[in-house]
Parts: structure tokens; C-alpha cells; sequence
């Protein structure tokens, strides 16, 4: 039924509100001398080549390449009204272009029906069929499908030998699926449209184009030749999949999740979706090591799964504790490019562990036919210890190789790998040593590692770039500033959308004040994120963070996001607030498609491989949401109950391996609680992991706005003193909460100040050095 005008009005005027506390809205044109919009140089090809091969073919029985002289009838609304990517802060970028789908199709020399096409665009084109894409948190899931008849589709395999339909589902932040038609299942119109075109034609052609995995067991209801998880593409979509489509690429993506046969074979069904909190009782059991360990047969597509358009050989010339030799040789009559996935299968002991681990994985070049070429993949053993909490191995808080036999396999997924190599641990050995974070001693030891205060001096006249040159030295610089102004560089200047920067930005942080640019601290301006910057001008827009991961081609990643900090660049903004890397624990989650898989090894690796491109290009990136924001449903007060075994071992692993490999200049933390802590007050995870273990040097920042709370360790600090204390530097964008339109900032930290036992001047001081320090590299 159409929505009336007075309902139109008033989510217009809703939206228009979130428009602008969410720092979204139009695009504005450029100046540039030719009058077209800015495109980044080397933009377009590099994401088409990224998307293609993100794009996953799951099957393929003679249905595609589609070859010159065939022609496709294409059904599905979704050609008319395609989703480029998902909402929210990870999505809502204005790009200067997009491909529509049959753009695609022409520039990749596929014909198709034009009479089905019309028939279609008409139908869209009425008011009561036309797309809505609702407001900030109520996205549509679907579009309602147009209804088919058996003439209509009679008159179209009279046109053509082959049928496309295509299924669209949008994912949105703030926001989960759900377990209902047009969301995670198929509509009942949706089945009737496959069902009458598969009985038509003699080949059917799958395509998806979501965000999110959503339930695939209904295909194995209906005669389908090929299926293709395409997932969101980005401004290249059309191009990309026209290009694999057509067969001018061969489709090289590989599952960065597990799709299983039904929603309720996923480990964490029972425990997703909790109001208050989620008990994370899979423990280590996170996709395919729950799958690979206690349900194989429960799976419908593995992890690393993905089929290319020829074959390939693999043949494993070398093997140790340490890494693979192999020789990759494509067997088949395409070029193409194939991945070598490394597992590692631990024995059996008194720790919990998966069947098997990814320690590693290496594509190859594009391959002719005929053609060979090496590929070494080497890994660590501290990819597959296991994390013992209370010390049954004689380690307690350690990562241990438990003794006995470790098999070593090599193949194309997690289930297509063969045993190459096995070697034995002769006794349980400590791989790294950790600290203890249990909440019993956290008092005691936050006390004794309270900083030294620099006595106060006043203003010398000292700057900032004096520090740079080495005229003085950063204590120096620190002692000049007054109390006031230790407050204020812990902050945000206020709102989004700074006047500071860009318009649209997420933020400013830093110089947020006369008295704070005056001393020669820059303003450090902000902007989402994932798929790209979130101003507004008109920017990139990038394959969704699952396509990207799919690719698994680091090389590739590191160059487009290169090109997007030099982007960044370009419009101003210093920090490019991604990327989202946080693990896929539940298809349902509706952030999913900004983030990348259900693997700490692979989302670590690929965030790394961002982190160094963004940062090679010129601005700098903050990898988010730190830790276990796993749900986006009541995600500011949930709180994730996760044993420290799952929490070392899956949920901290992949911010480890990202902040190790690409050494990030900031990071975000998450709105939600873990184990009954805010993520912004959690001093184990920001100071005692994420800094003392790993020796991360960088800011730390809020997610936008944050809980208040009083510490239960310290019940005279609350709030932003709480967040201090546990070595957040800076509250984003500036306020506690995103109520006020004057966002003037609480004063509640220089209260503390003033407090017998409050915060100390030492702790904001040692936030002004980390911003400072970061600050320089702005300069």
C-alpha cells in the first residue's frame, strides 16, 4: 500500500535530522577547471580490478562466461534499483559516478533483453513501486519484488537463451537483520519469480548482490546453472561484474565466512540479539573452526570458497614449521588467478581448539593457461598457539603450543586442504607471555603505573614545531599548558561537521581552541570511513568490506586505499576513520558489510593492508570498533560476555595482527561493553593489551558520543576522568551525548581535576603528548 504524503513529510523531516547530527546530506561540485567532478587519478581502474575480484562465483554448470552472441533476459528489480553499498556512517558516501547494471552489461559486450528491461523500468517508475531508502536506522532490507506471469516470461525466453535474476538486500548500521522474508529469507514473491523462470529456461543465472550473507538453502530448490555472490561493489559495481560475467575476468573471490545451510547451524544462533547482553558460548567456536571442528556437514559453502573459470594445480615443492612452498599451475583453458590457503591442525589437549586454523595465504598472479608460477606462504607459530587463562598447560595468561603432532595443510578452503607436512611440539611451550587483566587486581595495578606529573610552566613561548625541529623537547612543550587546555585537547571540537574542515566531516580533535592553535597544535580533522570519505563532496565509493576481504589480495587492497589517502588528501581530512574490521560472529549483524570476515587472521591481515595504504598516501587511518562490536542492536548499552580464550584468541586477534602489521596512527573504540565495561573505560584492553602488550604508541578515540559511568575501581572518577584513566586521549565528536545543538562540552573532567581523588594532572598530560605526538605528524 502507498505510503500517504503525511507519513512521506514526516520521515522526510526525520531524516533531514539525522542528516545533520549524523554529518551526512548532499554532495556539494567541486571547483575544478574543466567543471566535472573530482576523480581521483588511477580511482576507477583500481576499484573495478578490486571489486572483480571480490565477486565469489559459488556455482557454475555451463552457465557462465556468458560468450558473445548470447543474449540474457534479467529479472529482478534490482537491476533497476541497485544497492552500490550499505547505510550508515560505512556507507552513505556520495560518489561521483555510479555504473547502473546494464551499463555494465554494454561496456562488458553482453546483450540483453531490452523488452523485458523496459517492462521493468516501467514498473519501478510508478510512484507506488518507487525505491524508499527510509532514514538513519530504518534502511529498507528489500525493495518489493515486481510480480511475474508465465506469459511474461514465456515472452522473454523467446528472446534469449539464458536468464539472470537477481536477489538485493541492503544492510544498514544501528540496525540488524532479521530472521524474516525480505530480510535474511527470500519473499514469497522473490520464490514464485524463481520458480517460474528456472522452469522456463534451461539456464538460470544467481546473482546476489547484498551486503550480508543471508540464507542460501533455497538453492537447492530450484535448476540453477550458475550462482555468483557479487555482495556490494561500489561506484565500479556494473563494471566489475560485467567484466566477470562476460569472462573478460575470471572470477578469483574467495568466502571470507561460512555459509551454512541454515541460521540455526551457526554457533552463536542462540546467543545473538540479547537487549542487555550476549554470552558468547561458542567460546573459540567462531565459523569455520566450529564447522571444520563439530559440524561439517552442516556446511553449504566453506570459508575460502570460491570457483575461477579454469582449474588449477597445486603442488606443495616445500614444507616446514615455519611456511609452504607451492607450485600453482592453471590446468585449465582460462586465465585466472587462484589462492593458496595454509591451515594448521593443532592435537588434542586440556585447551579448546579448532580442527583447524588459517595461519596463511598467498594468490597468485594472473595465470595463462598452461602457465606456473611460485607462491610462498610463511606463518608464525603464535598464529595457531592457543591461549591458556588459568594455567592447565603450566603457563597460565600465555599463549601455549600444547605437546604433540601439528599437521600442516595447503588447498583452496578450509575443507579442500590436504595434509603437506606434520611436525611435533615435544613439550607444552609458552609462545608469549601476556599480562594479567583479570578485574581482581586492576586497582592495584592501574596505581602503580599512574604517570609522573611535568610541573607546570606557563607559556614560554614554546610551539609545537619547535618539538618537530628538535629545538625542545615534548615535556617542554607539555608543562606550558594550563589546565584548561589539558581538558580541551581530550577532546573534540564539539559537533560534527567542524567548521575546522571539509564540510560534512565527522570531526575535529586536537587545536580544538585559540589557545591550543596558538601554542601550533593543528586541528586534526576527521571523516568516515570504510567505503570510503563521508563529506560532502563527492568521493569514492568503495566495494563493501566483505567484498574486499573476498578478494584476499593485499597488494591490491594496499594500492586502492593508497589512492584513498591520497584522496583524503586532497579534500583536507587528516584521519580516515577506518577501517571497520570488527569479526562477523553472526550473519544477522547489520554492520557486517563494512567489516570482513569471520576470521581474526584474514580481518587482521586485510585492515593491515588498509592501514598501510591509507597511511602510504598521505593521511591516516583508525581501524574500529575496538573491541567485540558484534551487534548493532541496543550496541551503546549491550554488553559482550566472551572468556578470555575467545576474547585473545578471536575477538583482539585481528586488532594484534592490524596493529603489528600497519601500525595505525589512531583507533576507535566501541560503543558496547565487554565482560560489564564500557569499551571507552576499558583500561585492560586500551592500556594494558592494546599498549603495554602490543606497544601501540598511537591516540585512541571514542566511537561518536559515549555512556557515562563511574569507575567501580575509583568511585570518585566518572566519566571522561574514567575514560582518561584508562588512556582514551580523546572524546569524539567533543560531547557526552549528541542532544545539545550548542554541544558544549561537559565539564566534568576539569571537575575532576579539582578532586581529592579525582584524576590527576599526570594522566592529562600524558593524553596531550600522545595527541601532540600524533599532531606533528600533521604538520
Amino acid at each position: 500500500m502507498p505510503k500517504s504524503k503525511f507519513r512521506k513529510k514526516i520521515e522526510k523531516n526525520i531524516a533531514m535530522f539525522f542528516d545533520k547530527v549524523m554529518g551526512s546530506g548532499l554532495a556539494q561540485d567541486e571547483n575544478t577547471a574543466d567543471g566535472k567532478r573530482y576523480i581521483t587519478p588511477g580511482m576507477p581502474e583500481k576499484v573495478r580490478e578490486l571489486a572483480s575480484e571480490g565477486i565469489v562465483l559459488l556455482k557454475n554448470d555451463g552457465g557462465l562466461p556468458i560468450t558473445e552472441g548470447r543474449k540474457v533476459s534479467v529479472f529482478g528489480r534490482v537491476q533497476h534499483d541497485w544497492f552500490y553499498v550499505g547505510y550508515g556512517s560505512g556507507g552513505d558516501v556520495h560518489p561521483p559516478y555510479e555504473i547502473s547494471f546494464f551499463e555494465g552489461l554494454k561496456n562488458a559486450g553482453i546483450s540483453y533483453n531490452e523488452k523485458l528491461k523496459t517492462v521493468y523500468d516501467s514498473w519501478c517508475g510508478l510512484e507506488e513501486n518507487e525505491a524508499d531508502h527510509g532514514y538513519w536506522g530504518h534502511w529498507p532490507y528489500f525493495y518489493e519484488e515486481m510480480p511475474l506471469t508465465d506469459q511474461l516470461v514465456e515472452e522473454a525466453k523467446r528472446e534469449s537463451d539464458v536468464a539472470m535474476v537477481i536477489i538485493g538486500r541492503a544492510a544498514g548500521e544501528d540496525r540488524e537483520n532479521k530472521l524474516e522474508e525480505g530480510s535474511y529469507y527470500l519473499t514469497a514473491t522473490e520464490k514464485d519469480m524463481l520458480s517460474r523462470v528456472t522452469k522456463a529456461f534451461d539456464k538460470t543465472i544467481l546473482i546476489m548482490d547484498c551486503g550480508n550473507v543471508i540464507d542460501l538453502s533455497f538453492t537447492e530448490d530450484y535448476r540453477l546453472s550458475a550462482i555468483v555472490y557479487a555482495w556490494q561493489l561500489g561506484q565500479e559495481n556494473a563494471n566489475a561484474l560485467g567484466n566477470v560475467l562476460s569472462g573478460k575476468v575470471s572470477p578469483s573471490g574467495k568466502l571470507s565466512d561460512t555459509i551454512a545451510r541454515n541460521y540455526k547451524d551457526y554457533p552463536s544462533a542462540d546467543n545473538f540479539g540479547g537487549k542487555e547482553y550476549n554470552d558468547y558460548a561458542e567460546e573459540i567456536y567462531v565459523g569455520y573452526r566450529h564447522f571444520v571442528s563439530l559440524a561439517p556437514e552442516k556446511i553449504l559453502y566453506p570459508f575460502g570458497f570460491g570457483l575461477s573459470y579454469t582449474t588449477f594445480g597445486i603442488k606443495a615443492e616445500r614444507a616446514s614449521d615455519a611456511g609452504v612452498k607451492c607450485t600453482v599451475t592453471n590446468t585449465g583453458n582460462f586465465p585466472g588467478k587462484e589462492v593458496v590457503q595454509v591451515y594448521v591442525e593443532a592435537p588434542e589437549g586440556k585447551l579448546k581448539k579448532s580442527k583447524k586454523v588459517l595461519v596463511g595465504y598467498g594468490k597468485t598472479k594472473l595465470l595463462s593457461p598452461g602457465e606456473s608460477c611460485e607462491v610462498t606462504v610463511s606463518f608464525d607459530r603464535e598464529n595457531f598457539a592457543s591461549f591458556d587463562e588459568e594455567g592447565v598447560t603450566g603457563f597460565k595468561n600465555a599463549f601455549v603450543l600444547e605437546a604433540g603432532e601439528y599437521k600442516v595443510f595447503a588447498g583452496t578452503d578450509c575443507i579442500r586442504s590436504e595434509k603437506i607436512y606434520s611436525f611435533e611440539v615435544p613439550e607444552n611451550t609458552c609462545v608469549e607471555q601476556c599480562l594479567d587483566i583479570s578485574e581482581a587486581t586492576r586497582r592495584e595495578r592501574i596505581l602503580a603505573d599512574l604517570p609522573k606529573e611535568i610541573a607546570q610552566t606557563g607559556d614560554r613561548g614554546i610551539k609545537l614545531v619547535d618539538v618537530k625541529n628538535g629545538k625542545h623537547t615534548m615535556e617542554e612543550f607539555i608543562a606550558q599548558l594550563s589546565d584548561e587546555e589539558l581538558c580541551d585537547i581530550g577532546r573534540g571540537e564539539g559537533a560534527m561537521g567542524s567548521a575546522l574542515g571539509t564540510e560534512g566531516n565527522a570531526g575535529a580533535y586536537g587545536g580544538i581552541t585559540e589557545a591550543l592553535r596558538g601554542k601550533g597544535i593543528p586541528p586534526i580533522i576527521t571523516a568516515d570511513g570504510p567505503a570510503g570519505l563521508r563529506v560532502r563532496r563527492f568521493t569514492t565509493l568503495l566495494p563493501c568490506g566483505t567484498a574486499i576481504a573476498c578478494s584476499f589480495n593485499e597488494a591490491l587492497i594496499e594500492e586502492v586505499f593508497e589512492l584513498i589517502g591520497q584522496e583524503a588528501m586532497h579534500f583536507g581530512i587528516d584521519v580516515n576513520l577506518a577501517p571497520g574490521m570488527n569479526i562477523h560472529r553472526n550473519p544477522l549483524c547489520g554492520r557486517n558489510f563494512e567489516y570482513y570476515s569471520e576470521d581474526p587472521f584474514l580481518s587482521g591481515h586485510v585492515a593491515a593492508a588498509v592501514v598501510r595504504g591509507i597511511q602510504k598516501g598521505g593521511a591516516v587511518a583508525c581501524p574500529k570498533h575496538f573491541a567485540c562490536n558484534n551487534q548493532e542492536f541496543n550496541r551503546s548499552h549491550n554488553d559482550s560476555r566472551v572468556s578470555e580464550q575467545a576474547l585473545r584468541e578471536i575477538y583482539l586477534k585481528n586488532f594484534e595482527y592490524c596493529v603489528k602489521l600497519g601500525n595505525p596512527g589512531n583507533i576507535m573504540t566501541s560503543y558496547n561493553k565487554v565482560n560489564g565495561v564500557w569499551s571507552h573505560y576499558n583500561y585492560d584492553l586500551v592500556t594494558t593489551v592494546l599498549r603495554k602488550e602490543w606497544g601501540y604508541e598511537g591516540n585512541v578515540i571514542t566511537d561518536w558520543w559515549m555512556r557515562k559511568a563511574v569507575s567501580p575501581e575509583f568511585p570518585g572518577i566518572k566519566d571522561n576522568a574514567y575514560r582518561i584513566r584508562a588512556q582514551v586521549d580523546v572524546l569524539m565528536p567533543g560531547n557526552m551525548t549528541p542532544v545539545n545543538q550548542k554541544y558544549k562540552f561537559d565539564r566534568d573532567l576539569f571537575d575532576s581535576l579539582r578532586s581529592e581523588d579525582g584524576i590527576t594532572r599526570a594522566e592529562l598530560q600524558r593524553t596531550a603528548v600522545n595527541v601532540c605526538k600524533f599532531a606533528i605528524t600533521r604538520m
